[in-house]
């Protein structure tokens, strides 16, 4: 009889063509889960009770284009009370199911490139990961924030169950901790690859990697503990509900099941790519693989498969064959392999490897702790490519070396040729160009062969660029505020400006002028075009001197005439204007000008012409706004947070969900760092018009943890109006 710890074969589900990329239990109905596959279908199974325990397809999934890389499920709410499922693909797209239908609900589009990874939130919030390096948060039909920061595709993410925080892995080797859309942390550790995430508690998570380990991270940043046991990529894991223990798959052909910090049972399959794992709610353990194949494992001996299933299993995997190249099973010299009778040794731990000949072969057993014996895995072919000098024949041709690569695009693994007289680099781009694969793997798959070919390699590396933005280009940080009359201040400055800046009598007479003509609203004389065209021309001052002039502009736009001229007036002057403004923001600029510009875009809400220009640039001008959030000057709060409100104010009523997101989380992120109670108060006001009668909004900030960022707030006397509104914005979002 089977150890109560040891995982035996319940039951193996046919029904998909081609591999089995993800599976997810299901809310509804009891015991179900969810699975999709490479053959462009989801599926979803429900237990039967016949005597093989198997389980029965109760609804078959359509509507990717192509490939079909993960699934998640979306709990149920009251629309949906059997919950929704959400499946993503080669094709770019997310498509959104309901359980009884078997095209999309909907679809959602925005990703450039493979959809390899999706997590469920709260109120119906959806994260997504993709090929092309960024992760998406979507609500209600909608994409409310893209989270951008990855050097490399997105390979898994996962939303924290509290305080709206998520995250993301990639192949950047990195984590990255998002809150409100903003990166909070990048965890590193990794030396390969991120494959997949999975949720601990509210503090703790898991990774794992195609550096063969696994990680438990605290999200404080601290990685607390490296489990090591597999012996190639790590593609999934899966946390048992008492957070401690969990099972992990990969592309060793193998399930483990993690106990008390061991790996306490290893289970191969007869095949090559495990891809992905799930627990199910009566803890069974339901696997996928590159055979097709759905596998589930139990541990309660009634839902074990017959003795008949079980040996035809294990028959199976062991007339399997296993490729050395793989590196699983280590250097092998067929000379110095022991006979049968070194099986007759047990072995002294849990899927420990064992190779011997058996006349010309080579064969592989494990050893079973539960049943006390060892396993055949599988025959041996081939030999290691350490040991030998022999050529490898691929397609009719003999290579020193045939590889075989997991690109991860929703395909198989794919074949590698490639001798020491070849660039690396070169070979890299033909393999990538003949598998239509994504160039933002070139450095990946080279360097996978210089690696692996221990270095033998006549080729080298291209040099890389050189960032033509970075180096001179930056601004040098400064400090000081203008004191006194801006034009006082200008005509100081200009006797040491450069020659080619310093400004005539005449040119600064004209800017006086100006000044008194906006300022003064019964001035006789209006600004005039020269006047504004010469504003414009010296707001571009170096940077070490321009902020009197930035102080000039920043009370000229809120004239009409100055407004209509320089935000839209002619279409480029606006865009031309924003860009400048955005140019003088940079976290390396200077504060002076960092919160000039920022009054200045405040001021150009005042007419229509700036309010159409701001929120068609919007996007630009709210990220560069977000990076100053850190900075630590009060007056540059202050006039983030009033660009904040102005664009909050001109939001409200609006059906744009994107825009009201990016708001949301701006302002979620200036909270976190603003210590000045006027800023906290203007925060606290555009959050409350942003979510003012409208769901979505609510939903959206309550996911994003906003709730319980801004509590503290509620006990604050001082000013009074900061608990007050804080406590106003609460129950708008109760």
């Amino acid at each position: 009889m089977a150890s109560p710890n040891s995982y035996k074969l319940s039951c193996s589900i046919p029904g998909h063509e081609m591999d089995v990329r993800g599976l997810s239990a299901a809310f509804f109905p009891d015991g179900a889960f969810v699975s999709v596959s490479r053959d462009r279908t989801g599926r979803v199974w429900v237990p039967n009770s016949s005597p093989d325990r198997g389980f029965t397809e109760m609804h078959c999934m359509t509507g990717h284009q192509n490939f079909v890389s993960c699934v998640c499920i979306i709990a149920p709410s009251d629309t949906y009370p059997r919950g929704l499922i959400a499946t993503g693909g080669n094709d770019h797209n997310i498509c959104v199911f309901t359980l009884d239908q078997p095209q999309p609900l909907f679809t959602l589009k925005g990703h450039k490139n493979t959809v390899c990874t999706l997590s469920s939130g709260k109120f119906g919030t959806l994260l997504s990961g993709s090929w092309d390096t960024t992760a998406k948060i979507w609500l209600n039909e909608k994409c409310m924030m893209t989270l951008q920061g990855h050097t490399a595709a997105v390979w898994a993410v996962v939303i924290l169950p509290e305080q709206g925080l998520m995250l993301s892995g990639s192949a950047d080797k990195t984590i990255k901790l998002w809150k409100a859309g903003h990166c909070e942390k990048t965890f590193t550790g990794h030396e390969d690859c991120v494959r997949g995430l999975a949720v601990v508690s509210d503090l703790e998570f898991f990774s794992c990697s195609n550096d063969t380990s696994i990680r438990r991270w605290l999200v404080t940043g601290e990685c607390v503990q490296v489990y090591y046991s597999h012996t190639n990529y790590i593609y999934s894991l899966a946390v048992f509900p008492n957070g401690q223990d969990f099972v992990s798959t990969g592309e060793d052909r193998t399930l483990r099941i993690w106990k008390q910090g061991e790996c306490q049972q290893t289970i191969r399959l007869p095949a090559q790519s495990v891809w992905c794992c799930c627990i199910l709610p009566n803890g069974d353990i339901a696997v996928g693989a590159s055979d097709g194949l759905i596998r589930v494992f139990t541990e309660v001996e009634d839902r074990m498969a017959s003795p008949q299933d079980l040996q035809a299993f294990e028959d199976e995997l062991s007339k399997t064959t296993i490729d050395p190249k793989t590196g699983d099973l280590g250097d092998i010299k067929m000379e110095d392999l022991p006979g049968r009778d070194h099986l007759d040794e047990p072995g002294n731990r849990e899927g420990q490897t064992r190779l011997i000949k058996e006349g010309q072969k080579v064969e592989a057993y494990q050893w079973s702790v539960a049943d006390s014996r060892w396993m055949k895995i599988g025959d041996v072919v081939g030999g290691s490519n350490q040991q030998t000098s022999k050529k490898v024949n691929y397609e009719g041709k003999e290579y020193d070396f045939v590889f075989t690569i997991d690109i991860n695009e929703g395909g198989p693994s794919m074949k590698l040729p490639y001798n020491v007289t070849d660039d690396p680099w070169l070979t890299a781009h033909n393999f990538l160009q003949k598998n239509e694969l994504s160039p933002m793997f070139l450095d990946q798959v080279a360097n996978f062969i210089i690696e692996n070919t221990k270095g033998h390699t006549l080729g080298a590396a291209p040099p890389s660029a050189a960032d033509p933005f970075t180096g001179t280009g930056r601004y040098i940080p400064g400090s000081g505020t203008p004191t006194g009359a801006p034009v006082a201040k200008l005509r100081e400055l200009n006797g040491g400006a450069p020659g080619e800046y310093r400004l005539s009598e005449e040119v600064l007479g004209s800017l006086e002028k100006l000044l008194v003509s906006v300022c003064d609203p019964c001035a006789s004389e209006q600004p005039t075009t020269e006047q504004i065209s010469l504003l414009w021309k010296t707001s571009h001052w170096p940077e070490d001197i321009v902020f009197p002039v930035l102080d000039i502009l920043r009370l000229a736009v809120r004239h009409p005439q100055v407004n209509e001229s320089l935000c839209g007036g002619d279409a480029d002057n606006g865009v031309a204007l924003c860009n400048h403004l955005l140019s003088l923001m940079k976290p390396q600029a200077r504060p002076a000008n960092q919160m000039l510009a920022l009054r200045t875009l405040c001021n150009c809400f005042s007419g229509w012409r700036g309010r159409a220009l701001l929120l068609a640039q919007r996007e630009a001008v709210l990220s560069h706004a977000a990076d100053l959030c850190s900075v630590c000057n009060k007056n540059i709060h202050i006039a983030l947070a009033t660009l904040v409100l102005n664009y909050a104010g001109s939001l409200h009523g609006q059906p744009d969900l994107e825009a009201k997101a990016q708001c949301l989380s701006v302002a979620s992120a200036a909270l976190e760092s603003v210590q000045d109670k006027e800023a906290v108060f203007r925060l606290l006001v555009a959050l409350g018009t942003t979510v003012a009668s409208d769901q979505t909004a609510q939903d959206l900030a309550k996911s994003l943890g906003v709730t319980s960022q801004i509590a503290k707030y509620t006990s604050v006397t001082d000013p009074a109006k900061v608990g007050e509104c804080c406590q106003l914005v609460l129950k708008e979002l109760q």
